[in-house]
C-alpha cells in the first residue's frame, strides 16, 4: 500500500513559540503527506538556562498552542504529525512528543533516556515505548533523540508491533544518522528521524545541530537525506506493510530467532 511520509527540517527560535509555530505552518501549508515527523522540542528551541526558562514554554499536550495548531493542521491537510514540544503536568515538565490524527486525537510519548542537560529541566519519561494508530491505521512508534543509542527503544517499538519508528531529535553528536540504520535493519522497520538545523545560543551556551534528517527502509537503505543546513519538507511513498514481513530467508525471522532466554538484560 502506498503511504506518504514526510520530514521536516528546521532551525526553531529559542522559546519563541509562536514564532516556531506559524514557522512550522508555513512549511507545512502546501504539503500532501499521510504522516510528518518535525524535530525534537520544536515548537520551543532546546538550550535552556534555568527552570524559569522551561516553565515559560511548557505547554498543555491536549489544549496547548502546539497541539491547537496540529489538530487543526491535521484536520485541514489529512495528515498525522509528530512533533516534539515541552509538556507542562501535575508533576512536572517533559520532553515530549504528540502524535497528532486527522480526526484530532492526540497521543504522547515522553522522552525515556534524557541527554546531558536535559536532566536539569525535565523529568525522565514515563511513558515507555507505546505504538499508536496513525491515519489509515499504520502503527507508528514514537521515540525521541537520544533514545536511539539504547538498541531496547526501537526493539521495544518493532516488538510492540511498529510499521515505522517516528523519531524527532535535537542532535549534536555525529552518530545517530548511521546507528539508525542498522536499528531500522535490525527489526525491520522503517524509520523517520526529523532533526533540527542551525546554531542556538543561550548565554555562554552554545549548541550546532547536525541536520541531516533521513528516511530509512526496513533494508536500512535511505531513501533520502537532507544536509546538514537546509530548512524543507521531504515526503515520499513507502508500503509500511513492508515492514510485517520479519523474514530474513527460509530458515531466519528477526524476531522468532530471538534467544530470550540466553540474553542478560
Amino acid at each position: 500500500m502506498g503511504f506518504k511520509v514526510g520530514i521536516c527540517q528546521f532551525e526553531p527560535e529559542l522559546m519563541q513559540v509562536e514564532t516556531n509555530l506559524e514557522k512550522m505552518e508555513s512549511f507545512l501549508g502546501s504539503v500532501s503527506a499521510d504522516l510528518i515527523v518535525l524535530p525534537e522540542l520544536a515548537a520551543s528551541g532546546y538550550l535552556f538556562n534555568s527552570e524559569e526558562e522551561v516553565l515559560s514554554i511548557a505547554e498543555d499536550p491536549r489544549n496547548g498552542p502546539t497541539a491547537n495548531l496540529f489538530q487543526k493542521l491535521a484536520k485541514q491537510h489529512n495528515t498525522s504529525y509528530v512533533v516534539g514540544f515541552a509538556e507542562k503536568t501535575e508533576n512536572g515538565i517533559y520532553n515530549s512528543a504528540m502524535l497528532v490524527n486527522p480526526d484530532t486525537s492526540i497521543h504522547i510519548y515522553r522522552k525515556t533516556h534524557l541527554f546531558f542537560e536535559e536532566k536539569k529541566w525535565f523529568n525522565a519519561g514515563d511513558t515507555g515505548f507505546n505504538v499508536f494508530s496513525a491515519k489509515n491505521n499504520i502503527k507508528v512508534g514514537l521515540m525521541i533523540c537520544f533514545d536511539w543509542i539504547f538498541p531496547e527503544s526501537a526493539r521495544s517499538l518493532a516488538l510492540a508491533g511498529a510499521q515505522i519508528i517516528a523519531h524527532p531529535t535535537n542532535l549534536v553528536l555525529p552518530w545517530c544518522q548511521q546507528a539508525m540504520i542498522t536499528r531500522s535493519i535490525e527489526n525491520g522497520v522503517f524509520s523517520v528521524s526529523s532533526n533540527r538545523t542551525g546554531r542556538e545560543r543561550n548565554g555562554d551556551k552554545v549548541l550546532n545541530f547536525t541536520g541531516m534528517s533521513q528516511i530509512i527502509n526496513t533494508n536500512g537503505q535511505i531513501i533520502h537525506r537532507m544536509d546538514k543546513n537546509e530548512e524543507s519538507v521531504f515526503v515520499t511513498e513507502i508500503d509500511p506493510l513492508e515492514s510485517d514481513e520479519k523474514d530474513i530467508n527460509e530458515y531466519n525471522n528477526l524476531f522468532l530467532d530471538r534467544r530470550t532466554e540466553l540474553y542478560k538484560l
